[in-house]
């Protein structure tokens, strides 16, 4: 008797264990989403983002063997109670053009919890929750649909979402 595994959902995450001396600057991102989302432009370029992204990058191509590209970055913060809507990274109707993961990453975050959907074979519906925590990340497939529950904190929750593609 054999098995061969068709197909998995592979779930990555952890602390961003940046070297000492590069430690990943939360006051940079956060001024960054905020601008981000008020002056409604793109993700700013900084000297941060791109320690962020290129850590992510050489720890999963080390660990796992596989290649990422960054395609696109924006952020967005959550107020007391505030929650995200159900989202989905890829665009059915465009495969070539869409993302293959999704990284989130708590920038300041609290009791932020991230829900991600998926289906087991006939098991369809279900769902896995993870907390977010400052300097951790989560990364998984664009097919998964995913959605940040209600902060329950009194603070802001500061969280950068980064689509990537697999090469």
């Amino acid at each position: 008797m054999q098995k061969k595994v068709l197909a998995e959902i592979g779930l990555y995450y952890g602390d961003m264990a940046m070297p000492k001396g590069f430690e990943i600057d939360p006051k940079q991102l956060t001024g960054d989403i905020f601008y981000h989302r008020i002056y409604n432009t793109e993700f700013p370029v900084s000297k941060t983002l791109d320690m962020l992204h290129a850590y992510l990058r050489e720890h999963i191509n080390l660990k796992y063997g596989f290649t990422l590209i960054q395609k696109k970055t924006t952020g967005d913060f959550f107020t007391p109670q505030k929650n995200s809507l159900s989202m989905l990274q890829l665009d059915p109707v465009d495969l070539r053009n869409s993302p293959d993961y999704v990284m989130l990453y708590g920038v300041d975050t609290k009791d932020c919890t991230v829900v991600i959907d998926y289906d087991d074979n006939r098991r369809k519906g279900k769902s896995w929750e993870m907390l977010l925590k400052s300097n951790h990340f989560i990364m998984f497939p664009s097919t998964q649909r995913y959605y940040i529950k209600p902060n329950t904190s009194e603070q802001l929750n500061f969280v950068l979402t980064s689509l990537y593609e697999f090469i």
